[in-house]
C-alpha cells in the first residue's frame, strides 16, 4: 500500500498511480466525535490545492474537507452516504472521501509523512 501524506488542516492523501484517494485523519475523526453526515464533490469537479471541496458534519460540528492537492475528481466515496460512520472506524481506510485524478506526484510527496504529521499534533497539545 501506498504511504500516506498528511496536511496541517488533518487530511491525508495517498497516491496511487496517478490517482489520489483523500481521506480525514485518525487526529480530526476523533476530534469531531461521531459523523452523521457528508456533503462530498461530485466526480469530474476540478479542485485547486487548499480548497474545500467537501463537509463532514457530527454530532459535534460541520467542518470543511480541503483538497490536500490539485486535481479532478473522478470518484465519491458513496459508501459514506450510507454509514458516514466509516469516517469513525476506519478513516484511512474504507472511510476515504474522494479521489483525484491528474495530481503533482511532487505536490503530494511535499506533504508531511507520518512522522512530520504526529509531531505537528503533539504540538497542539
Amino acid at each position: 500500500m501506498a504511504e500516506l501524506r498528511f496536511t496541517k488542516d488533518h487530511e491525508w492523501v495517498r497516491l496511487e498511480g496517478d490517482v489520489a484517494t483523500v481521506g480525514i485523519t485518525d487526529h480530526a475523526q476523533n476530534a469531531l466525535g461521531d459523523v452523521v453526515f457528508v456533503d462530498l464533490p461530485e466526480p469530474g469537479r476540478e479542485v485547486a490545492e487548499a480548497e474545500a471541496c467537501a463537509v463532514v458534519e457530527s454530532v459535534k460540528a460541520a467542518s470543511d474537507v480541503y483538497a490536500p492537492v490539485a486535481g479532478r475528481v473522478v470518484e465519491a466515496n458513496a459508501a459514506l452516504g450510507e454509514n458516514p460512520a466509516l469516517i469513525n472506524t476506519d478513516p484511512t481506510g474504507e472511510g476515504w472521501f474522494f479521489r483525484l485524478a491528474g495530481v503533482d506526484a511532487a505536490a503530494v510527496e511535499a506533504l508531511m509523512d507520518e512522522a512530520a504529521y504526529a509531531a505537528f499534533v503533539d504540538s497542539l497539545a
